[in-house]
Parts: structure tokens; sequence; C-alpha cells
């Protein structure tokens, strides 16, 4: 069987492909994730040039710097992204994406401050840290679920319902996100819906499908890199916390209601399919999008296509019912 790319992405890559001109740089090898890091704050500085840039292009957005304090004690960056003219009620905890090695809040000022400017709804999003450098194994989850713990408790001064707090992430992130929805379920503190965007669920995904292989953008020695540097000697072995890895969480009973969204040429499509036919098969709502034709990204990658504009759509329904 073949897999086609959908026809707006592929116009977009060709391009991309003609710019770059005939010998692009190699991909970092694997277990490098200093070069892994470079890349990828390089490709999502570049995907942020195609959004309008915050702050001039949401004027009616704006964002507060905060500090959270995560389970070791570490302080970590929040910011509180809220639009002027809107009630706040609901929220959302956002987790970036980067692979767990890279990524910024700054590098989604304009993301956030979209979905921000189209829903209403006010985002906290969370500068967790990165690994290896600078957190391993449930330290960037514990980041998130701090910023979580945080929103919740401070709740009525931000003019928010504690029962309304979404958590929500992409690639890495949404893997962040999830495991933010075991924490929060384990502690007490559940959040009222799990946003997980072709999200990095599973550190066992290590094997290419060469049917595959043509399309990917995050590839299966980026995913190896990734969980290395997270998981450190933990890596392959049992002892790997179901937090920083979801989709080894022995139970899904009682976590949050889920919007699962990946593409159809991600390699993240069976580990984000099967975490939510997990989660329907345990009575936990799910609603799945498989978007045929996508690749890791193709949201940002064309932000205007019939694909990401239909995509928009279903997220920001989903936000804004919070």
């Amino acid at each position: 069987m073949a897999y086609t790319l959908d026809p707006e992405l592929a116009a977009v890559l060709r391009v991309l492909a003609e710019q770059s001109g005939p010998t692009p740089p190699p991909p970092p090898e694997r277990d490098d994730w200093r070069a892994l890091r470079a890349r990828g704050t390089a490709s999502m500085a570049w995907l942020a040039s195609l959004l309008p840039a915050y702050p001039s292009g949401y004027p009616l957005v704006k964002a507060v710097a905060h500090t959270v304090r995560s389970r070791d004690g570490a302080e970590i960056p929040v910011r509180w992204y809220e639009k002027a003219d809107s009630t706040p009620g609901s929220a959302v905890v956002y987790a970036h994406g980067g692979g767990m090695v890279a990524g910024s809040v700054d590098l989604y000022d304009s993301v956030i401050a979209g979905y921000v400017e189209a829903t209403g709804v006010p985002f906290l999003s969370v500068d967790y840290r990165l690994a290896p450098d600078g957190a391993t194994g449930t330290g960037p989850v514990e980041d998130v679920f701090a910023a979580l713990a945080w929103l919740s408790d401070r709740s009525a001064g931000f003019g928010v319902d504690p029962g309304r707090i979404a958590v929500m992430g992409d690639s890495a992130g949404g893997g962040l996100a999830a495991g933010t929805a075991v924490l929060a379920r384990d502690r007490g503190v559940p959040p009222a819906r799990q946003i997980l965007l072709y999200p990095m669920l599973d550190d066992r995904n290590l094997t290419p499908d060469p049917l595959l292989s043509p399309y990917v953008a995050w590839t299966w020695d980026d995913n190896w890199t990734g969980w290395h540097a997270l998981l450190g000697e933990a890596f392959g072995t049992d002892d790997v916390p179901p937090a920083a890895a979801p989709a080894r969480v022995a139970s899904v009973e009682g976590l949050a209601p889920a919007y699962v969204e990946v593409g159809e040429l991600d390699i993240f499509r069976a580990e984000a399919v099967g975490y939510a036919q997990r989660l329907a098969d345990a009575d936990v709502p799910a609603e799945l999008h498989v978007h045929s034709g996508a690749i890791h990204e193709y949201d940002r990658l064309a932000p205007d296509s019939l694909l990401a504009r239909r995509a928009m759509a279903d997220r920001r329904r989903v936000i804004s019912a919070l």
C-alpha cells in the first residue's frame, strides 16, 4: 500500500526543497541531542515566522510572566496569555513541542496568542526544563504539572474555574500533557480535558516503517535521541516512569477526557491511535482525528491549507467548549 501526501503540503515541501539548494545539511546523528536541539530551534523559529508576529499581530492578547516551583524546587517560568475583551472561566495549560530537547515559550508566542485570540480562553504556557541538561526522567512533566497545580490553586485570582482547566501540548508537549494528566489523576488535581496534538507518548517506538520513511519529518533516529536524552539509563528498560512515557501507564481509567490528533504520515500515529483506543476502552471520552496525507507538524508547516484550517477549527471547538 502506498501513502499519498496532502497536495498542499506537497507543494510547500517542493518549494522548501528548491530553496534549500542541492546539498541540504545532513540530519543529526543518533544521540547527538545538541545538534537535534539546534535543528529544532531553527525549525521552530522558521515555523513561527509563518504566523503573525507577537505582540503586534495579536493586539488584543496580553502576556504576563510568572514563576512556578516544580516538585524538586526548581523555578519554572510560565507565561499567562489573556485576551483583553474576554472574560476568563476556563483556561489551558500548554506544553510546547521540541522532542524533549528543544523549544521554548518564546518560540511559541504566536501559536499561543493565536489560540487565545480565536477562542477567548486564556493560556498558561510552560517553559519546562529541557533534557538532558535541564532535567531528565519526570523532571519536565513535573514542571508542567506544577503549572497546572499553581493555576488551580490561584484560579480565583485569575477568574478561572478550577474545574475547567485543560492540559494541552503538541509533539513532545503532547506527551507531557498526557503525562501531566496521569500525575493529576493520581494526585487529585484532574484537568477538565487533555488535548494531545501528534503526541510523543512511547519511548519504545524506535523501529522504522519503510512505508512511512519517505514522509517523516521527525525520524526514528530523532525519536531515539529525544527519548534517550530524557530517560538516560532507564531508556529501554522497565524502569521508565509512566508519567514520562504515558503509553506505559498501567491503567488509563479515570484520566481526563481526551482530544487526540495525529497525521497519517507521522511516526507517532500508531501510539496516538493506540492511546486513544485505550482511553475509549476504559470508558474515558476520547475524540480521535487521523488526518489523511498529513506529516508531523503539518498544521504549522502549511497553516493556510485546508487540512490545517480543518484541524484548527476542531481545536478551537474543543477549547471553546471547556
